[in-house]
């Protein structure tokens, strides 16, 4: 049934969908009949899935990714799909309408997407309430940014600021340096710069009294040297975890041909392309830290045989955002019971 849907979502332009079917999914929710049928159709119930993690108690490994619900607008319509964690953002401490459309593209031929939305959100202020006010029980991660017209010297303020906004409403905190639509981000994963952010970030979370996990989301263009001074870096700072992987800068093996992707423009790219990258990442990381440092995968999951190679090469969670898009509401749901088919089990420790 989705497969056919999707065909004529496909005909229109990839945002106007989105914003669409948030509308429609908040509508729905908010009708008591349809919120009990959506609850009956994409619940997922299997407790061989769960773990805690942080300390924190996820019912299953599978998470929508940043990036879906950008200002935390739709979290209880999203909740009853069946996701075990959501992650809203990236949430800025200013709202900003982020870069010119068109900013996405479909890449059907390659079960992919390329973006450069530039951290459109409405600001983490605004979100935080809304995060506060949900119903649903469902974890809640905050991934959070600069402002696009922040000085990069200035960088660091702005992730003290969403911190701030945040840390009484979210579950865990993601830090998120290495989209490649603000000019300058990725600069934040050299080693210097990150470990002065980390470090600062980890200074206000334990003067809290309550520190709450703090990941990193990183890059799948960075060389193992790189990869390397991440692995030391996490260790270093003792943040909690990482996010491997977020969007591709690069356009190698895409059948998507050169002159649609010269028409598109610049952006990053997610999905199936990806999604080897992203394993390679996920298993670099797993081994060089002797799995010390937990891991949640996402890039090119669409199946639970897909989830369960990245689960395999050292991931704890994994999240979907094109998968998504290409296979429906039920997505959640599916991998969920493909994992408990195929026999996998997370480690409760």
């Amino acid at each position: 049934m989705y497969k056919l849907f999707r065909k004529i979502l496909f005909k229109f332009d990839p945002e106007k969908v989105h914003v669409w079917v948030m509308n429609r999914l908040n509508l729905a929710y908010s009708i008591p009949l349809l919120r009990y049928l959506m609850h009956v159709r994409y619940d997922v119930d299997e407790p061989s899935l769960s773990q805690t993690l942080w300390g924190i108690d996820f019912p299953n490994p599978v998470g929508l990714a940043a990036g879906f619900d950008k200002s935390a607008t739709g979290i209880d319509a999203l909740a009853v799909l069946g996701f075990g964690f959501i992650e809203v953002g990236t949430l800025t401490p200013r709202s900003q309408t982020g870069n010119p459309k068109p900013r996405l593209f479909r890449l059907p031929e390659d079960k992919a997407l390329l973006n450069r939305m530039g951290f459109n959100n409405r600001g983490a202020a605004s979100a935080a309430p809304r995060i506060k006010r949900r119903k649903e029980k469902i974890i809640i991660g905050g991934n959070i940014g600069k402002n696009k017209d922040t000085p990069m010297e200035l960088a660091l303020h702005d992730y003290e600021l969403c911190f701030d906004h945040l840390y009484k409403a979210v579950d865990y905190f993601v830090l998120n340096v290495s989209s490649p639509n603000t000019p300058g981000l990725r600069s934040l994963q050299e080693k210097e710069p990150l470990t002065k952010l980390l470090n600062r970030l980890q200074e206000m979370n334990n003067a809290t009294g309550k520190p709450k996990p703090i990941l990193l989301k990183i890059a799948p263009d960075l060389t193992d040297g790189q990869l390397d001074d991440i692995i030391d870096i996490v260790q270093e700072t003792r943040i909690h975890g990482i996010v491997a992987t977020n969007t591709t800068i690069s356009r190698d093996g895409l059948y998507t041909s050169t002159k649609s992707l010269k028409k598109m423009g610049p952006g990053g790219i997610s999905g199936l392309p990806v999604k080897e990258r992203s394993t390679e990442v996920v298993r670099y990381i797993h081994q060089r830290s002797h799995g010390r440092i937990p891991i949640i995968a996402v890039g090119g999951i669409f199946t639970a045989e897909d989830a369960l190679e990245k689960l395999n090469a050292g991931a704890s969670l994994i999240q979907v955002y094109t998968g998504f898009i290409y296979e429906g509401p039920s997505i959640a749901r599916n991998i969920c019971k493909g994992l408990v088919e195929m026999g996998y089990t997370p480690n409760k420790n």
